[in-house]
């Protein structure tokens, strides 16, 4: 068990990064819990599916699903420092994530777990046990979110205005990491 547990830690760390830019931009207490909820059903989800779909599907993906994940991490810091210097507001970020637009969450969220379909695919060729798997993975990772998404409001009170681009330059960062494998 103890494996799974880090193995859990190891896969939500993108998700405890991309909370604190999440954060940064300022979201209630509601959209945090919702973050939270969505990125861990993609982070137990996704090993579910690589068990499932198998050895094609993963082999297919293989070294390249930390590159998809990786580049639309990048894409979505981007969008978020360009329309943050566009506007000037500071106030993209949270408002992608608000519940008129849960597509864009839904699409962070699959982003920050697609290498994990890899993971359900080692899972499965080591027989690890697929429910405490599946659970583990979810609960550290809405752990991980939720104590992201925290540290992410209570530095972005500090840096208020800058807290949006200084989010999307996070994300920007996790995809980086992503895609040269340090997370």
């Amino acid at each position: 068990m103890l494996t799974i547990v880090l193995i859990a830690v190891s896969v939500g760390l993108d998700n405890f990064a991309a909370s604190i830019a999440i954060g940064l931009a300022g979201v209630d207490r509601q959209v945090r819990l919702r973050i939270a909820v969505v990125f861990g059903l993609f982070e137990a989800g996704m090993p579910l599916i690589g068990l499932v779909v198998g050895n094609s599907v993963a082999q297919s993906l293989g070294d390249s699903a930390h590159i998809v994940g990786g580049a639309l991490l990048v894409a979505t810091g981007i969008h978020g420092v360009y329309a943050t210097l566009r506007s000037g507001d500071g106030d993209e970020l949270g408002t992608v994530l608000t519940t008129s637009d849960l597509t864009r969450l839904l699409v962070l969220g699959a982003a920050l777990s697609v290498d994990n379909l890899v993971v359900g695919f080692a899972l499965g060729a080591d027989h690890a046990s697929l429910v405490p798997s599946i659970v583990a993975i979810g609960v550290v990772s809405v752990g991980l979110s939720l104590l992201g998404l925290e540290l992410g409001a209570r530095l972005g009170e500090r840096v208020e205005r800058y807290g949006e681009l200084i989010g999307g330059l996070v994300l920007i960062c996790v995809g980086l990491a992503v895609l040269t494998h340090l997370i």
